[in-house]
């Protein structure tokens, strides 16, 4: 047999390869083997019907909060973070990236404790503060955004580090971004910017149109107070002007990050992110964000096309952090797939601030592949009847077994 696994009748959307289309997907190796119609299922060890499905990459999402395993109460670097295993796999993720959660100081335990643990793919952005997001007010300590130490940390974990953070800075200064791009220039890597508090000393649209460079993110880009709209109702200038500059948009959902006054808009307008993330911890998640499928579903209902949500969940992710062997099905490429369902009918999504829009579809994840092996399976399609697998399946040592 020439594979081990075969996803059979399934509406393969794989937007790097231009592919929207019913096929196959086959799996040897823990790699794609073959993409292609109508694949013999004697050539595989095990076949799965996915009919009525869609097949896509493992799903991508940027902007996440793992580090839970400090104490620090109250704290992104903390209690507020959760652990990845819990909730990649349901939701089609195959790959998170913790954004700033850990600084310079306490990165090598981040990485001890998380990073090099769980079964998720896991990266990182480093926090240009040194202890990261302990606290808002740790956030503030200008002393403690080390440039030195920040890109030796980098260089150090270079394996998992995928860029620079900086984040919630109060002050009217622009020294947290400036450190933060400093180090991402020395080290060629990527600075994402959660603008946190708006000041009139620093705008956001000096942000994104003169400091941050090609390759750098805007995080929060529905956040309420960014002016997505002028007098005229239309999507100011200076939007299209970063990304002529190659300014990465990324939305970062989270518990206070997302406006439906302002999506709306942009996507309706064609002004579609670069990256759909969902800004996951433990205040988002049972909240309006909710999870990644769900974060997606939005934007279904607001009227982007849905290779274009599949294509800013995968394949555009996975080259904002230079990790372009993910995000896509060709043959040779991890096998990471996702599985989803798209439900039709009556859907009701909510913005952080109880803003609601109704929909008419919604994205369920039904299987999630890793390196090839189920590791999510909502609907049993890997299981057999029971009633044809005998009277003593399930029984650890038969023979031992002392019947009355």
């Amino acid at each position: 047999m020439r594979f081990d696994l075969l996803l059979r009748n399934g509406l393969v959307i794989d937007p790097a390869n231009g592919v929207n289309e019913e096929r196959d997907v086959a799996i040897a190796g823990g790699k794609v083997a073959a993409v292609d119609r109508d694949i013999p299922a004697s050539q595989s060890k095990r076949t799965i019907d996915v009919s009525g499905l869609i097949i896509v990459p493992g799903l991508l999402d940027i902007h996440t909060h793992m580090y839970a395993t400090p104490g620090h109460r109250r704290a992104w670097a903390g209690d507020h973070s959760i652990l990845p295993d819990g909730f990649s796999f349901r939701s089609g993720v195959t790959t998170m990236v913790d954004t700033g959660s850990a600084g310079w100081r306490n990165f090598e335990d981040f990485r001890l404790r998380v990073i090099d643990r769980f079964q998720t793919r896991k990266f990182a952005f480093v926090n240009i503060v040194g202890l990261g997001m302990v606290s808002n007010e740790m956030e503030q300590n200008v002393h403690d955004m080390d440039l030195g130490r920040a890109v030796d940390t980098v260089r150090e974990h270079a394996d998992v580090v995928v860029g620079i953070k900086t984040a919630h800075y109060c002050g009217p200064e622009w020294i947290s971004v400036d450190r933060a791009l400093a180090a991402g220039r020395k080290t060629g890597l990527p600075t994402m910017v959660d603008f946190g508090f708006f000041r009139a000393e620093r705008p956001y649209h000096e942000l994104i149109t003169q400091r941050l460079g090609a390759g750098d993110i805007t995080t929060h880009m529905y956040l309420a107070p960014i002016p997505w709209i002028d007098k005229e109702g239309k999507i100011p200038g200076f939007f299209y002007q970063a990304r002529e500059r190659g300014v990465v948009f990324d939305v970062g959902h989270g518990a206070g990050s997302f406006i439906f006054r302002n999506a709306v808009p942009s996507i309706e307008q064609g002004f579609y992110p670069d990256s759909i993330s969902t800004d996951l911890h433990a205040l988002s998640m049972n909240a309006e964000m909710i999870d990644m499928t769900t974060v997606m579903s939005k934007f279904l209902a607001m009227g982007m096309p849905l290779e274009e949500v599949i294509r800013e969940s995968t394949v555009s992710p996975a080259r904002i952090i230079d990790h372009t062997e993910l995000g896509h099905l060709s043959p040779g490429a991890v096998a990471d797939v996702a599985v989803l369902r798209v439900l039709e009918g009556e859907f009701g999504y909510l913005d952080v601030a109880g803003g609601r829009l109704n929909g008419t579809q919604r994205l369920l994840c039904e299987m999630t592949l890793k390196d090839g092996r189920v590791m999510w399976d909502w609907n049993g399609r890997t299981g057999t009847d029971y009633t044809e697998l005998g009277a003593t399946y399930g029984i650890r040592n038969v023979d031992q077994i002392i019947l009355p």
